[in-house]
């Protein structure tokens, strides 16, 4: 995947991936009147929740960005994520799995470098 894909096509093809692989999308347009920093993607499949907050390959996490990642990351209902293109081939392998009967918890850091890295 391209290096220098923008933030917003990159977030059509990880929209269109999560629904070709029977995901329920959710993203806010227009950001303005929402609470700051609340990841860009929530997507849905029976038994997972993933919220996704995605940046260019050159592209900073805000703090209100990594204070709900840390947040979301820190339950053991949902997984948060920080994905840029560079980590397409996980963000196919996380879409496509299937987990039966299990709920994820995620493994997020505040540090924005882990996080784009999968720490």
């Amino acid at each position: 995947m391209s290096e220098k894909l923008s933030e917003k096509h990159f977030q059509a093809q990880v929209v269109e991936l999560a629904r070709l692989s029977g995901w329920l999308c959710y993203h806010t347009h227009d950001s303005r009147r929402s609470v700051a920093g609340f990841p860009d993607l929530v997507m849905v499949r029976a038994p997972r929740v993933v919220f996704a907050e995605l940046k260019s390959q050159a592209g900073r996490i805000r703090p209100g960005q990594g204070q709900w990642l840390e947040a979301l990351g820190g339950s053991e209902s949902v997984e948060a994520r920080l994905w840029r293109p560079s980590d397409w081939p996980e963000i196919e392998e996380a879409l496509r799995r299937r987990q039966r009967g299990a709920v994820c918890a995620s493994t997020t850091s505040p540090d924005a470098d882990n996080l784009a890295k999968g720490a």
